[in-house]
């Protein structure tokens, strides 16, 4: 350790960097909390998975195109197979250009859309024309679900 000591102070004399140690701790804390402001700079603008797949949801409720499919199963976050109202993933199966596409969209933060689904229900199904495979039955502002509306009861 000494060695190395010696030779930063030895580097220090040659840059004309006053060797005191107040002040070489100063630059060196300096320097510390630039590169730590920096990384949470560029850390907090990254978005979370959450809203990663929202912004997917909105893209696909933008630009997606239109297919018909249907719901295979439903189940839960585990693994279980589903009999809640409100499903956690919706699994569902669509064809374009002759190729099957089986899918599954993780619907648990979108309750109040999918409550009143059925297995072995047709379905819209919206997806990328580039990649057939990123698709949606479900987001905020749409919905590929055909649900039968809803009667109104009287008090």
């Amino acid at each position: 350790m000494a060695p190395f000591l010696a030779h930063l102070s030895r580097l220090l004399q040659q840059t004309r960097i006053p060797a005191h140690p107040r002040i070489a701790a100063g630059i060196a804390a300096l320097a510390a909390t630039a590169a730590g402001s920096a990384w949470l700079y560029i850390r907090g603008r990254r978005p979370s998975a959450i809203e990663l797949e929202r912004r997917r949801r909105d893209h696909l409720t933008l630009h997606g195109r239109i297919t018909d499919g249907s719901i295979v199963d439903a189940r839960s976050h585990e693994g279980a197979e589903s009999i809640s109202p409100t499903p956690d993933l919706l699994l569902f199966r669509y064809r374009i250009a002759g190729v099957t596409y089986d899918c599954a969209q993780d619907v648990s933060l979108l309750p109040e859309c999918t409550a009143g689904y059925r297995i072995d229900q047709p379905v819209q199904v919206r997806y990328d024309p580039r990649n057939p495979g990123n698709s949606i039955i479900v987001s905020e502002a749409w919905s590929g679900l055909r649900m039968k509306p809803q009667r109104m009861l009287p008090f």
